[in-house]
């Protein structure tokens, strides 16, 4: 009976059903999406959507908060249920993650030093030292090796020739190396529009230079191969979207809402 019933409802949500607790990463220092607040506390946008997903399947919310790159690479082996985290469904990583859902969009933008004039596009990044979150689809764009899963027909622009990519394990390091002065350690950081607002509304030794990059379609990623789980997170999701939960997190964080 017991194989029965795992075999019915799959590997994860038999897992998270039967602990009565969800299991997701986030990063710890992407604010407004996730990151400590004052009372040393994870929040943001990503964190209340998790939480609601949690909610809706009536089990407690774990969170933990691997690195970037730990996160990005997969084969959790059970280990995390959910990655609610403003992850980009790229080519690479659909070989290891299945991405049920869409919960926001933002696109990529350049964020430089504000007291430097000589980035004014994406065709001045080139030769440049550019900070980006390692293993982000940021790293694999400044690389040009960028593929959007279920956009593949819709080519990426640019405009830029070689640029010298920097990863950073979290974009708190990047920021600060940036706020040193263009050419001092980074010369710009390629990230979220919305990510990039937030920083530069809380720091003005930042701005956004020229044009957005492209548009990044930001998914639910869970392991690959549970469809039962997947239908279970499309089903949640989309009745977050219907009934306005996301759009009031949107509202929340972000001022607008991002989850259309």
């Amino acid at each position: 009976m017991a194989a029965g019933s795992s075999a019915f409802a799959g590997p994860t949500l038999d897992r998270v059903e039967s602990k009565r607790e969800l299991t997701g990463v986030l990063m710890e220092n992407y604010p407004p999406f996730s990151f400590l607040n004052e009372q040393n506390q994870l929040d943001g946008f990503d964190v209340d959507v998790a939480k609601a997903v949690a909610e809706r399947l009536g089990v407690k919310l774990k969170l933990e908060t691997p690195s970037w790159d730990v996160i990005a690479a997969g084969r959790w082996s059970g280990r995390y249920d959910i990655c609610v985290c403003s992850m980009t469904p790229s080519k690479a990583r659909a070989e290891v993650f299945d991405f049920p859902v869409e919960y926001y969009q933002s696109p990529a933008v350049i964020v430089v030093n504000a007291k430097d004039n000589t980035i004014t596009s994406g065709k001045d990044l080139s030769g440049k030292k550019i900070g980006v979150i390692s293993a982000s689809t940021y790293e694999a764009y400044l690389n040009k090796d960028l593929v959007i899963e279920g956009a593949e027909d819709i080519p990426l622009s640019y405009p830029f020739e070689s640029v010298q990519v920097a990863p950073y394990d979290n974009e708190t390091v990047a920021f600060q190396d940036l706020a040193l002065g263009a050419g001092v350690r980074l010369d710009a950081m390629v990230t979220n529009l919305i990510t990039a607002k937030e920083r530069i509304t809380q720091d003005p030794r930042f701005r956004i230079a020229g044009e957005t990059l492209y548009a990044e379609p930001n998914v639910v990623a869970i392991e690959k191969g549970d469809p039962q789980w997947s239908d279970k997170v499309t089903q949640v999701i989309n009745d977050l979207k219907a009934d306005g939960t996301l759009a009031k997190i949107s509202q929340k964080w972000i001022g607008t809402d991002i989850s259309k």
